[in-house]
């Protein structure tokens, strides 16, 4: 909500460092090239807000990323269909739209979502790796992101295997904290 309120310029930074990426990644999996993906996350970022302070939950069920997702849907499905009229594509200009929505919209919301969930990761990691010591966050990042076994990471890192287990799980639980803060936040 508070994104709504025009004269928090913070709020809406953080809004946009979330949901720009999210929304540009989407249209990108779904086949657009980059100045049009770029095109995509901006229109729906002024759509939004244009429209966010009038938006109003119907009911306890109804998410912001819900109706977030649906204007990105319809904005991508707008970018994929746009076609200049005079332009021939060749067997049924129906089919080739119908076509060109069912690659728009099957599955949108999903990769919306996986895209949202991978962007506030990202997000809390930056916040996380601020904040961990060195030792720590690199016994996580060799054994979670850069794939080593425990083991590989202990010896790589002077330490005991059960040292590299607990380092692991202290910093999957602050990114997992962080993100939950994020999400209450937005």
């Amino acid at each position: 909500m508070r994104v709504a309120n025009p004269s928090d310029q913070c709020a809406w930074e953080q809004f946009a460092q979330i949901y720009r990426p999210v929304v540009y990644n989407v249209a990108r999996m779904r086949g657009l090239q980059d100045a049009d993906a770029q095109d995509v996350a901006q229109q729906v970022l002024v759509a939004v807000a244009r429209t966010l302070p009038t938006w109003k939950r119907r009911d306890e069920s109804t998410l912001f990323r819900h109706w977030l997702c649906r204007i990105a849907r319809n904005t991508t499905i707008n970018m994929l269909t746009r076609q200049p009229q005079d332009r021939g594509v060749g067997g049924s200009g129906g089919q080739a739209k119908a076509e060109a929505e069912q690659r728009a919209g099957g599955g949108l919301d999903s990769q919306i979502e996986r895209e949202y969930r991978r962007q506030m990761f990202r997000q809390a990691a930056e916040i996380v790796r601020s904040r961990a010591d060195t030792a720590t966050w690199q016994a996580f990042a060799l054994t979670m992101i850069d794939g080593l076994t425990i083991a590989e990471a202990a010896g790589q890192l002077n330490r005991s295997e059960a040292v590299i287990y607990a380092a692991r799980s202290r910093i999957m639980r602050r990114l997992k904290d962080t993100v939950k803060e994020l999400e209450e936040e937005s």
